[in-house]
């Protein structure tokens, strides 16, 4: 399986994702630059967190009109699974590659920590091969991740099941008082209707190595993998 990680000015963690990737998950790796305009055969394409064009006017408001988006979109309308990490889902969100967007955190401060989130279904190759865990610890670094959407959006993705992850307590509790940025409904993570492109704020790649006391990161993406491959893809 091979996964291209797109890599703008300013994007600072396609390390953390290559690194995942190809030290801990054992999968074939490229770099995308922003100029590009071939995705190189890649199976997956992986939009990273970070600060792309220093989150000027809004974040992903300029990395939308870089060249490879037009390539990630061609790709993602042709079926091709598509995942952005924090910056990246703000990214999707700005293409209109996802529905919402991102704005400032509640309480306007950058926040850096593990949380815990609860996947909402098994309709989805993130969602469907975890076995029986549906509570993961991963982190989130973010100033921009309050998923907001207008009532009439909001009800769509509700009702297409297009909610991936909700922020939780460690028991599971999904409340105000587990929500870090304010999100719409708990909201950490969703995907299209077509269940091909997903975006999530927390970091499943800071969240699969030993060494970090943490692997649920790895869980969430070696399922997919699994289920990826499954697919005969």
């Amino acid at each position: 399986m091979k996964f291209g990680v797109v890599v703008f000015p300013g994007s600072n963690c396609d390390e953390d994702a290559v690194y995942a990737l190809r030290n801990i998950l054992n999968q074939e790796v490229v770099k995308l630059w922003h100029k590009d305009t071939n995705i190189k055969d890649v199976d997956f394409i992986i939009i990273p967190g970070g600060f792309s064009y220093g989150d000027y006017l809004r974040s992903g408001a300029i990395a939308k009109f870089s060249p490879i988006m037009n390539e990630v979109k061609k790709f993602a309308a042709d079926g091709g699974f598509v995942l952005g990490i924090c910056n990246g889902f703000q990214i999707l969100c700005e293409a209109n590659l996802l529905p919402g967007t991102l704005t400032r955190n509640i309480n306007h401060n950058f926040i850096c920590k593990n949380v815990f989130i609860k996947s909402q279904h098994n309709l989805t190759i993130f969602t469907e091969n975890t076995g029986d865990k549906n509570i993961f610890k991963i982190p989130i670094a973010h100033a921009e991740g309050r998923y907001f959407a207008d009532e009439k959006t909001l009800q769509s993705i509700i009702d297409n099941k297009q909610i991936i992850f909700k922020y939780c307590s460690k028991d599971g509790e999904i409340n105000k008082l587990s929500n870090p940025n304010g999100s719409l409904k708990n909201i950490a993570g969703i995907c299209n209707i077509k269940r091909n492109v997903f975006g999530m704020m927390p970091h499943p790649e800071r969240a699969c190595d030993v060494n970090l006391n943490n692997t649920d990161g790895k869980t969430v993406l070696s399922g997919a993998i699994e289920m990826f491959k499954n697919m005969g893809k």
